[in-house]
């Protein structure tokens, strides 16, 4: 090959990444509006669904539902990813998660709700976004270059916090100005520029292996879930992860909850608590942004996750006058889950296959789910019995002792080393 053939070569290679990395923030910048408007409607609903019953019951039920497609039909879903057109399967799941919302806005208007039918919606959005994210997920690593993952989790994390930190306040403006189905329907309209932001962005697909596409779904299922097994260090990873789910989850499911009884406040205090969240996790992502966390990925992830489970402790341990001081908690928490989450999906994308990426973060988000359902049937009855800060309390503690544990398992401490793959 001549010099001039590889000039050639090195520029053709450099705009197709430069097209791809302009195709990737164009579906982000889509999603990131439509994760906006999601967010209102999210905490209009669990607000609403406080004020109505104000039962802890309930409100974990809510979560339950949430996180039952990612816990059962996640993996089925990750199989079919890899098999499916990328851009196709977000564009089914935003359709998807915006009929649900219209359908739960008409049902608003004429006075007919029940709470199973938020239920319905709540399970529906969940596939959607479940869909979407895995989809998504797999689709980064082809589009952005494995040298700036880490930095587009940070921006992940960016958005998140600033979701938190606007979504909070505003929803509960938009709860004193505005019926619920108007705040719906806002949750359509951000849905529309994430559809169409598809519509113009090609989105590679990963060389796949033809005879893996004759395969059974259960087949590929179970080769996700043996890739897992076999890797001992990503066996433990997940093995934690699910224990951290399990006390995480209930936790801040019944936030609302301990902000309305034990702290004695109203939506404005829970919005400024979430928004305080918020902050700590845009912190946390610029900060990823710009500093790329240790070169060791999991000690980032090990200290991130530590500090939610130390803020927890403080958040659960507070008196009833100590709403400040569990603002300021929420603010670290964020900063940790920040980071934690940040580096610990780039880490994954960096060291997990591209064709089986789809289904293998789909089985892993399933795994770590597992166990959450269970925390959230506990959490109900465990918190009537203990009050408001018990669950949160206990959970903190548990967190911070697992993750102190991870530093000490070689597999885990070295998983990016090859020896420990």
């Amino acid at each position: 090959m001549t010099d001039t053939e590889t000039a050639a070569g090195s520029r053709s290679a450099h705009v197709e990444k430069t097209c791809l990395m302009r195709g990737f923030f164009v579906i982000w910048t889509g999603q990131a509006i439509s994760v906006l408007g999601s967010a209102l409607v999210q905490f209009a609903i669990i607000w609403y669904l406080t004020v109505q019953s104000r039962s802890a019951i309930v409100l974990t039920l809510a979560t339950l539902v949430e996180m039952l497609p990612r816990t059962v039909l996640g993996p089925f879903v990750g199989v079919w990813i890899d098999r499916w057109n990328r851009r196709y399967v977000m564009q089914i799941a935003d359709a998807l998660t915006a009929a649900a919302t219209i359908a739960l806005a008409v049902l608003f208007h004429f006075g007919l709700v029940q709470i199973w039918h938020i239920y319905l919606l709540l399970f529906a959005a969940a596939l959607g976004q479940t869909m979407h994210a895995s989809a998504f997920t797999a689709s980064t690593t082809l589009m952005v270059p494995a040298n700036q993952l880490t930095r587009i989790g940070g921006l992940n994390q960016v958005l998140e916090g600033a979701t938190r930190i606007l979504a909070p306040p505003a929803g509960a403006l938009l709860i004193e100005t505005l019926p619920i189905q108007g705040i719906l329907m806002i949750d359509v309209a951000t849905a529309i520029f994430a559809v169409t932001s598809l519509l113009f962005v090609q989105v590679p697909q990963p060389e796949r292996d033809t005879t893996g596409l004759k395969a059974s779904v259960w087949h590929e299922l179970k080769s996700s879930l043996q890739y897992v097994w076999t890797w001992r260090g990503l066996a433990i990873v997940t093995g934690i992860s699910t224990m951290v789910n399990f006390m995480l989850v209930p936790a801040f499911s019944l936030l609302s909850l301990i902000v309305f009884e034990h702290f004695r406040g109203g939506a404005l205090q829970l919005g400024w608590m979430e928004a305080a969240f918020g902050i700590g996790m845009l912190v946390g992502g610029a900060l990823l942004g710009l500093w790329g966390g240790f070169e060791k990925r999991m000690n980032t992830v090990i200290v991130g996750t530590g500090l939610v489970g130390l803020m927890m402790v403080v958040i659960g341990s507070v008196p009833a006058n100590g709403i400040v001081l569990a603002t300021g908690a929420m603010l670290l928490a964020g900063v940790g889950l920040s980071l934690g989450n940040g580096v610990g999906q780039a880490l994954l994308q960096v060291l997990i296959v591209a064709d089986m990426q789809g289904r293998v973060f789909a089985s892993l988000a399933a795994l770590r789910s597992l166990m959450s359902p269970l925390g959230l049937a506990l959490a109900g009855p465990f918190t009537d019995a203990f009050g408001m800060q018990a669950w949160m309390l206990c959970a903190g503690v548990g967190i911070t002792v697992m993750v102190a544990a991870m530093r000490l398992i070689p597999e885990v401490a070295d998983i990016e080393r090859k020896e420990h793959r």
